[in-house]
């Protein structure tokens, strides 16, 4: 009798994180050390620096193949050397995620080199806090913020997506923010960038879902790497360590969880969806009570464009 595939995948997914969970802890008590990465190719963008840095370290270490992109030679000549050392093994390839063009030639030349892509974690990331009362004459903000969180992911997913589904595995990371479901007041453009990214990626799970490619959408809170350190609100705010985050990465591509929230996004998200006009209230008050950074109003009034 023949077997329906799509249908065995349907069923497959839907344990596919349980199991991976049972599996680790028969692991932990056993003592057995293997990862679902050991083997496999993993694509890790942002990875000069921060979260992607620590990723690329960290699942190299589980005996994946990680390839790096950045649009830094230099920073990625230093942590490819870092992989290295620690016995493992990496390519890295420089790459501005907003040049299309330059996304689609990097795509082709891994694609050639290494052929299809197993894990892709989407990282690499561009945060902004203004207010809008400071933003009415900055519209490239939401551009720029768009252009590296939103459209230079979906483009390099697109272009590694048909070999994932050919070979019928494939899980996609994206680093995006618990702001997705706070909307934190004075990030517009960070979070409507990041919540494209979000819902696109639920979307497209859906479309590639019989050919056993999942994703994970990563709703980080605070993170202490160089992008937050300009706000001098979050100077002595609890904060995850750039390997702690990436530990959380590395669980998700190994467990292939629809969604990794924070315990105060989720409630905020409840609060947003059973009292709208509350929250709106709540969030009124922390907009005043945490004003506009030095920052971000400095770079405002001395130079518009950045």
């Amino acid at each position: 009798m023949a077997v329906d595939r799509g249908a065995c995948a349907v069923v497959g997914l839907l344990l596919v994180t349980p199991r991976a969970r049972v599996r680790r802890v028969l692991r932990r008590v056993t003592g057995d050390r293997s990862s679902p990465l050991e083997g496999r190719t993993v694509l890790v963008t942002g990875a000069s620096s921060g979260i992607g840095e620590a990723t690329a370290l960290a699942v190299a270490g589980r005996g994946a193949t990680v390839l790096l992109v950045a649009r830094r030679d230099d920073e990625l000549a230093r942590v490819r050397r870092a992989v290295e050392d620690g016995g493992g093994r990496a390519a890295s390839y420089a790459c501005d995620l907003t040049d299309g063009d330059a996304v689609d030639a990097m795509v082709e030349r891994v694609l050639a080199e290494h052929g299809a892509v197993d894990y892709l974690v989407n990282n690499a990331g561009r945060s902004i806090r203004r207010s809008l009362n400071l933003s009415y004459d900055r519209f490239h903000d939401f551009e720029r913020t768009m252009a590296v969180n939103y459209f230079g992911p979906v483009r390099l997913t697109m272009g590694l997506l048909p070999a994932m589904r050919a070979q019928r595995f494939g899980h996609v990371v994206n680093v995006v923010s618990w702001g997705v479901q706070m909307k934190a007041p004075k990030f517009a453009a960070y979070i409507a960038s990041k919540t494209a990214l979000d819902t696109w990626s639920r979307v497209a799970s859906r479309e590639t879902y019989r050919d056993e490619v999942t994703f994970t959408n990563m709703r980080f809170a605070l993170v202490r790497t160089p992008m937050v350190a300009p706000t001098e609100a979050y100077a002595g705010r609890r904060a995850l360590t750039p390997e702690q985050a990436a530990a959380k990465v590395v669980r998700a591509l190994e467990d292939r969880p629809v969604t990794v929230n924070t315990a105060a996004g989720t409630v905020g998200e409840v609060v947003n969806l059973l009292a709208p006009r509350l929250s709106d209230a709540l969030f009124s008050r922390f907009d005043r009570a945490w004003p506009d950074s030095h920052a971000a109003r400095v770079s405002r009034d001395s130079d518009p464009s950045r």
